[in-house]
């Protein structure tokens, strides 16, 4: 059964109760088509790199959302989230790094998942998708290559946040065992392991943070710390002897808001050897020169970071779904009652021109890269060449 017959969990389709309750968003045509008015020479050589390159996505979320954000608590809490497998396949991606479950439901909240909700989840998933012959779960670098030679696309698994550990440094291989490959520190909450952004004080990594961090070293097990505060991430940086991941950020030098990243903490990653991956949730990676969040603001972060630290430190983690993203803010913002994030004055959009959703974001990105001036080999490099790189020495 292919990726374009397979419905999600369509070996359950005997037990329409199942589905009933959650109408899910369509997996393309929910915005307009995005036109970047590209010339035909640069579009044939932007598709030409995405299909010849293995392209990895640092952090997307490719299952279908309800179409009524409001009913996501209740959708993720059944355990059920249907892979996009048809949107997959027109991605242009190879491996998409996914943290399952949206980690605001996951780690927070007043009801955040615990850690038999967790492997639950991560069951299921790997349940729908053994179900088909697309979609792959990467494990390996080895998988990597095998996906790419095959045609197929690879998820690599991971969480948003350590959280759900507790205070079990055991619990890190067990999610290993059970193909866990990334791990955030923290959310945007402190957690036993360290300090998120969202704190008023900045504590940084615990002494249990930097056992896990040994642990995780020890183990193959890729450190992200795009939520955790800057601190929090350099002092990751530091104790990790291998290099460490911000999957999905940007700049706060482009655009002053704490889910942004200083300088010190974009270059404490990178002096690990590690990667940043460009994100591109609604009203965050604004530059000051695109006020109005598109590609073209996220594109500037790109070009400041990859300035900053070097073009062999930079990718994207876009953080698109198959649904209404802002909606998803809305949604969690009332349930755990935070009230809209400061910040600089800004237009509110409904959704990220250019990056609404992981079919389109590469091949939007790969076109700009191309516009922009970028060789061949530079990027071949951003559009997964470096993931790669870093993963050869994580894993």
């Amino acid at each position: 059964m292919t990726a374009d017959e397979y419905v999600s969990f369509g070996y359950l389709a005997d037990d329409p109760a199942a589905f009933a309750r959650f109408p899910l968003a369509p997996e393309d045509g929910r915005v307009p088509a995005y036109d970047g008015g590209f010339d035909a020479a640069t579009v044939a050589r932007a598709q030409r790199l995405l299909r010849e390159s293995i392209a990895v996505s640092l952090h997307d979320h490719p299952v279908l959302f309800p179409a009524d954000m409001a009913l996501t608590p209740q959708y993720n809490r059944t355990g059920r989230q249907h892979t996009a497998f048809r949107g997959l396949a027109a991605s242009g991606l190879t491996v998409v790094f996914d943290n399952m479950m949206d980690g605001t439901a996951s780690v927070t909240g007043t009801a955040p998942w615990q850690w038999e909700d967790v492997v639950t989840d991560l069951g299921m998933r790997q349940a729908d998708i053994a179900h088909q012959d697309r979609v792959v779960v990467v494990r390996s670098l080895a998988d990597i290559e095998a996906a790419h030679g095959q045609g197929r696309i690879g998820i690599v698994f991971g969480l948003e946040a350590a959280t759900p550990i507790g205070n079990s440094l055991d619990r890190l291989d067990i999610l290993y065992g059970l193909g866990i490959r990334q791990i955030g520190i923290a959310y945007s909450d402190s957690n036993a392991l360290g300090s998120g952004l969202n704190e008023s004080v900045d504590t940084g990594l615990t002494d249990f943070g930097r056992a896990a961090v040994r642990r995780m070293n020890a183990l193959g097990l890729a450190i992200d710390v795009s939520h955790s505060s800057d601190r929090t991430g350099v002092q990751t940086a530091a104790a990790s002897e291998a290099p460490v991941l911000m999957t999905h950020a940007g700049a706060r030098a482009l655009w002053d808001i704490p889910r942004l990243k200083s300088d010190d903490a974009l270059r404490a990653v990178a002096e690990t050897g590690g990667v940043i991956g460009m994100s591109a949730a609604p009203h965050t990676t604004i530059s000051y020169e695109h006020r109005r969040h598109t590609i073209a603001s996220v594109m500037d972060h790109f070009h400041y970071c990859a300035e900053l630290v070097g073009i062999d430190h930079v990718a994207f983690g876009p953080d698109t779904l198959y649904g209404d993203h802002v909606g998803l803010h809305r949604t969690f913002a009332s349930l755990l009652g935070h009230a809209a994030s400061s910040g600089p004055e800004h237009p509110v959009v409904d959704y990220v021109e250019g990056l609404e959703n992981p079919s389109e974001s590469f091949h939007a990105i790969a076109a700009w890269l191309v516009r922009d001036g970028l060789s061949d080999e530079e990027i071949v490099k951003v559009l997964g060449g470096n993931v790669l790189r870093a993963l050869a020495a994580i894993w």
